[in-house]
């Protein structure tokens, strides 16, 4: 039943997000896993240090994709609870009775879109090989912009669904679950601007 609300949170995230005031939270569980882990790794490879991982020529393809697979597990656990303790801390401070587990799970479920971004890193590599993880190549122009657009897109498309999330769980307006979503949405904002910057 997860499972399938997973893809269904991006045609229809409202009836998803409703549907964790549900008391089955072990089937949810396994799906959660997947997506935090999924989009740790995307966001690990967006990093400036996997952009220049290769410069180490000790590093290979396959030594990377471990290191990617472990970090960005750990980064999306970290991310998933320190998200969720400031979803937790802002939908309390608008008067929400969330538990922290309900808020970590409206994280987890946003994050979808960054979850399915890993799909874009793999066209990405078949384009430009091992050069997005080193400095220099032929990932620039165009191509390089178009996939950077693609990963700030997703990260604004996660921003919107947690909003949708808080909104649809609490019934609230839309006011409301964007104020209690600003501590959480302000850590990935900052994280943004000095990548770019």
């Amino acid at each position: 039943m997860w499972w399938e609300r997973t893809l269904l949170v991006l045609r229809r995230p409202a009836e998803v997000f409703a549907a964790l005031r549900e008391d089955d939270d072990h089937s949810r569980s396994e799906p959660l896993l997947a997506l935090v882990f999924l989009a740790g790794i995307a966001g690990v490879l967006g990093t400036n240090a996997f952009s220049r991982a290769l410069d180490d020529f000790e590093l290979d393809g396959l030594t990377l994709a471990v290191i990617a697979f472990i970090s960005g597990g750990l980064y999306g656990l970290v991310g998933y609870f320190l998200l969720g303790f400031l979803v937790y801390a802002g939908a309390r401070a608008a008067r929400s009775d969330v538990t922290f587990g309900r808020a970590r799970q409206i994280v987890g479920f946003a994050v979808v879109p960054l979850a399915l971004s890993l799909l874009v890193w793999f066209v990405r590599i078949a384009v430009y090989g091992g050069d997005p993880f080193r400095s220099g190549g032929s990932d620039t122009g165009f191509g390089n912009h178009l996939f950077e657009a693609i990963e700030i897109a997703v990260l604004v498309w996660s921003a919107m669904l947690l909003v949708v999330g808080l909104r649809a769980y609490h019934g609230w307006s839309t006011a409301r679950a964007l104020a209690a979503a600003l501590p959480a949405l302000a850590l990935p904002a900052l994280a943004l601007a000095s990548a770019f910057s």
